[in-house]
């Protein structure tokens, strides 16, 4: 038993236009993916490359344009 009902014939205004679009636009999805994959999916860290980065910094005075 269903809690809510779904009315099969009604499609939204927003709906109708995505689909037009898409349709207008076929490769639309395919360079969304790609701009989300340049924009968010970043490559694996690696660890060990983190470790000695931070370890070969140098500590930086307290106040920079003090001389010695």
């Amino acid at each position: 038993m269903s809690l809510f009902k779904q009315h099969s014939g009604y499609v939204s205004d927003f709906t109708r236009f995505v689909d037009e679009l898409k349709q207008k636009n076929p490769q639309l999805e395919a360079q969304q993916l790609a701009g989300r994959a340049r924009l968010w999916d970043k490559e694996k860290i690696d660890l060990d490359d983190l470790r000695r980065t931070k370890e070969s910094r140098v500590q930086q005075q307290a106040y920079v344009y003090q001389s010695h």
